[in-house]
């Protein structure tokens, strides 16, 4: 079962919904029998709401990585295929930093 934190490696289905891609993601919040997801990508940060990981290598991530806090998606949980770790206290306050100072809406 998947806590808020963790991050996961999961299967993103394409919009077009023909494909998809295996991916890891960190889960945000559980709400129902969804996940509310961040994107991981191994590209470098790039924008004010990216966020670098310091401790990627102890969270279970192959290569240096950043969450992007722009790219949000709510997954089934059953598209939550494992477990690579859990954020370090210093990453995680580092992406609450960032959520607190860099989201808002827009409307």
């Amino acid at each position: 079962m998947p806590h808020p934190g963790e991050i996961w490696v999961a299967d993103i289905r394409f919009t077009n919904g023909l494909s998809s891609k295996i991916r890891p993601v960190l889960i945000l919040w559980l709400d129902s029998q969804d996940a509310v997801v961040a994107a991981v990508t191994s590209s470098p940060v790039r924008s004010s709401t990216d966020v670098h990981l310091e401790d990627w290598a102890s969270e279970g991530l192959r290569v240096p990585s950043t969450v992007r806090l722009s790219r949000l998606d709510s997954l089934e949980q059953i598209l939550l295929q494992r477990r690579l770790g859990t954020l370090t206290t210093r990453d995680a306050l580092a992406i609450k930093t960032i959520w607190k100072e860099a989201i808002h809406l827009h409307f």
